[in-house]
């Protein structure tokens, strides 16, 4: 009876810690009845299956969108619908591998590692042909791998934008339900998001630690956005940001009030952010 009614409060919390995150497909169908649909792909190889929503053409410079953990692809709808961006970008948004329509097919635990996550992420590109650089944008747990992918091809990409990116390996968040769902049966009876959330958390602080070292090799200009009452990434985040890109091209923007759904929150910053162009050097704005 006790594991019952743990799974049933993991459940419970699924629907509602979760609920942001998270679409149904009659959430989705009834957004679209008053919103144009984008276009879905997927790429597909031996090694993995990458789902991409996409809209604007492929003449135009790309915006790469990736979500954190959960997450997908409808997470940056929004930005997607957005008609100012459809003018200046080839936008697309994926689903990581791991979550939604999106897998490894061998070597599922390597997942978990953000230079996998950046190499099969990268490969979206392949459905864009303007030949000019764009920008790659991540959130939350997308941040770091935001920042993996432009520093593996900073011919690719002129900005990184992080919004409230999870960056630093010594303030992680962990939920109280994690350690219940990490190991033993009852992950095996919650949804699939829950159980790569939970997974992706136990590794998070390894690989963040991991990208350390990498941070100085980062050349594309960088801006990072974080709100100041952000309980799921906290906002210490955005100082650790300024000490491993110090002397680097880079803007931090601390949002008053600011929670941790910045897409959807403040979508004009996020526009204005896409849209501007870089100035020469480096700042904060606060």
């Amino acid at each position: 009876m006790r594991w019952l009614l743990l799974i049933l409060l993991l459940s419970a919390c699924c629907s509602s810690c979760f609920r942001r995150f998270v679409q149904s497909d009659k959430q989705l169908d009834e957004y679209y009845q008053q919103h144009d649909r984008p276009r879905f792909t997927t790429i597909e190889t031996d090694a993995f299956r990458l789902f991409c929503a996409v809209t604007g053409p492929d003449t135009l410079p790309p915006l790469l969108l990736i979500h954190g953990a959960p997450g997908a692809w409808y997470g940056s709808r929004n930005l997607l619908d957005d008609s100012l961006l459809r003018l200046k970008f080839q936008i697309i948004s994926v689903d990581r591998p791991g979550y939604n329509n999106s897998s490894l097919k061998q070597h599922k635990k390597t997942a978990r590692q953000i230079g996998v996550q950046a190499n099969v992420l990268y490969q979206a590109l392949q459905l864009n042909h303007s030949g000019k650089k764009g920008i790659v944008m991540g959130s939350s747990y997308g941040g770091p791998i935001a920042a993996r992918i432009a520093i593996d091809h900073p011919e690719s990409f002129y900005h990184v934008v992080l919004l409230a990116g999870a960056i630093d390996p010594d303030h992680e968040k962990f939920w109280w339900f994690n350690k219940f769902v990490h190991r033993g049966p009852l992950k095996w009876m919650l949804p699939k998001f829950f159980r790569s959330a939970t997974n992706e958390k136990y590794a998070h602080e390894k690989e963040l630690r991991s990208l350390l070292p990498l941070w100085s090799k980062l050349e594309v200009p960088v801006t990072f956005v974080q709100g100041d009452a952000d309980n799921t990434v906290m906002p210490v985040n955005l100082a650790f940001a300024k000490r491993v890109m110090a002397g680097k091209q880079a803007e931090f923007i601390l949002v008053p009030g600011g929670g941790h759904l910045i897409r959807w929150q403040h979508p004009e910053l996020v526009q204005q952010i896409l849209l501007q162009p870089l100035s020469a050097g480096a700042g904060s704005h606060e």
